[in-house]
């Protein structure tokens, strides 16, 4: 049997609260350690952009886009590539890819090790 991937249209308002809150506490967890960058969520659509905002730097850096499953421990990964000034969900030949579980903590994780602050 033929199953297409249910297409969501919005991410819910409460998945979005817990995404912020969860990016918040790996700000203060893990980066705030490192002192020199931190994460910021972005929400359209489907997807949860992940970028990056280095102290030196005012305007964040796209690092890569999640998209909502319907499940807080099976988002989609597509990771930034500057080369094509794109998301590329196929791309997994990079610093850690190994990192991505389908959580937004294993995201920003594998963000961290592909493009280190």
């Amino acid at each position: 049997m033929n199953q297409k991937k249910a297409t969501v249209k919005r991410i819910p308002p409460a998945v979005r609260q817990q995404a912020d809150e969860i990016v918040e506490r790996f700000n203060q967890d893990v980066l705030s350690a490192r002192g020199n960058a931190r994460y910021v969520a972005r929400f359209k659509g489907p997807y949860l952009f992940l970028d990056r905002q280095d102290w030196d730097n005012r305007k964040p850096s796209p690092i890569c886009r999640l998209e909502w499953t319907g499940d807080m421990i099976a988002w989609e990964f597509a990771i930034y590539k500057y080369s094509k000034n794109s998301y590329d969900p196929d791309e997994w030949m990079f610093p850690g890819y190994d990192h991505f579980d389908g959580t937004i903590e294993g995201a920003m994780n594998a963000g961290l090790e592909a493009y280190e602050p």
